[in-house]
């Protein structure tokens, strides 16, 4: 595994989410899925944050990726929330 690290220090933060679609509706299939993708990459880039790995089953979407511990993870969620609610009003 390698490492990632700063000017004083070495880390290695992975982290895992789980997205769940409101009332478990199976509402996701392969284009809705690789828009929401192209979004969470969109954001990520503003919060340290890499995509590392991305599947989906029909109503809900698993996440693995790293971020910089400086990175602000409940700020960076609520920022794809808030941008993916947005565009799924568009979709449906």
């Amino acid at each position: 595994m390698k490492l990632d690290g700063n000017n004083h220090s070495v880390f290695s933060m992975y982290y895992h989410l789980v997205l769940v679609i409101k009332y478990r509706r199976a509402v996701l299939d392969k284009p809705v899925s690789e828009r929401a993708k192209e979004i969470f990459e969109y954001i990520a880039i503003n919060y340290n944050i890499t995509l590392i790995e991305w599947n989906h089953d029909k109503d809900h979407v698993h996440v693995l990726f790293k971020a910089h511990p400086n990175s602000e993870l409940s700020k960076f969620i609520n920022a794809y929330a808030s941008v993916s609610k947005k565009i799924s009003v568009r979709l449906f």
